[in-house]
């Protein structure tokens, strides 16, 4: 089903391509839970007259989407959220997310907040983005 209160936007003066803004926002939903397994997104048609760009922009977005398996082709739908594909041991998949781990950690201690108060930030974001 279609996520009606979703929206997005590109912002084409960012130096990021626009279908690589369009594939971040919707990597983003998917792992914050707001896209789930099954959820269907507007048309290449519809995403492109929304945002003012190019059929083919959206296009490519889905297509690369589709490629590392976040999004699947179905018939009659178009373009829905795959099923969830963990890949790797969940060490290797720990040792993707330290830099980022490592990166928030730095900034909050340059904030000079305690060790607690950085990881109630973390214990924060994982029950608002949990699925």
């Amino acid at each position: 089903m279609q996520k009606p209160s979703l929206t997005f936007s590109v912002h084409p003066s960012s130096g990021v391509p626009i279908y690589r803004q369009l594939m971040d926002q919707v990597q983003a939903l998917v792992a914050g839970g707001k896209l789930v397994h099954g959820d269907t997104l507007p048309s290449v048609r519809q995403m492109a007259a929304d945002l003012g760009v190019n059929m083919m922009t959206v296009s490519k977005a889905y297509a690369k989407l589709e490629a590392v398996g976040v999004l699947e082709r179905s018939r009659g739908k178009g373009m829905v959220v795959g099923a969830p594909r963990p890949e790797g041991s969940i060490s290797q998949r720990q040792e993707q997310l330290r830099p980022l781990a490592d990166q928030a950690v730095v900034r909050g201690l340059q904030l000079g907040l305690k060790p607690s108060q950085i990881l109630d930030v973390f214990k924060a974001s994982l029950e608002e983005n949990q699925p």
